[in-house]
């Protein structure tokens, strides 16, 4: 597995940076994924214009009383790809929050499922309003759950304060 770094990206180089470019230096290891990445064992993978994807480790930590990871977890990998794509298409300054996220769950994913996928695709691009669609997958290409984002675009990014 990666050995991956966490924080957050210092507030006035990621100003300077596109919503693509900012993704692809976290990709690389310029700058760190994001605290949620490590609580919650997935990280960003990919990039393009309109599209990211996180791969996950589901594990132990992740179960619900009925010894199958959290729904949660699926949901916050749909609402991080989809954010991140949505971010791809975003210039330099600029920044999004979710306004709305919706998720339905195909199968059951257990927590020894090895490895998901989970990508996300712009399907319209406002001036205002962002929707997004995604999937997570097992590792044979089973939809294990998949949803849609809603995202506002904001005239600037927030602060990491």
């Amino acid at each position: 597995m990666t050995k991956y770094h966490y924080g957050l990206a210092d507030p006035q180089e990621a100003a300077t940076l596109s919503g693509k470019a900012l993704l692809q230096a976290i990709i690389e290891g310029r700058l760190p994924q994001a605290p949620i990445s490590q609580t919650m064992s997935f990280w960003l993978v990919e990039v393009g214009d309109g599209f990211a994807a996180f791969e996950g480790e589901p594990g132990k930590q992740l179960l619900n009383p009925m010894g199958t990871v959290h729904g949660g977890w699926a949901l916050t990998l749909i609402d991080s790809a989809a954010g991140c794509a949505g971010l791809s298409l975003l210039p330099a300054g600029v920044g999004y929050t979710t306004v709305e996220t919706k998720g339905n769950f195909s199968r059951p994913i257990a927590p020894d499922a090895g490895r998901v996928r989970a990508h996300a695709q712009v399907v319209a691009q406002g001036r205002q309003i962002i929707s997004v669609e995604a999937k997570v997958l097992s590792q044979d290409g089973r939809v294990l759950a998949h949803g849609s984002s809603t995202l506002m675009v904001l005239a600037s990014r927030p602060s990491n304060s």
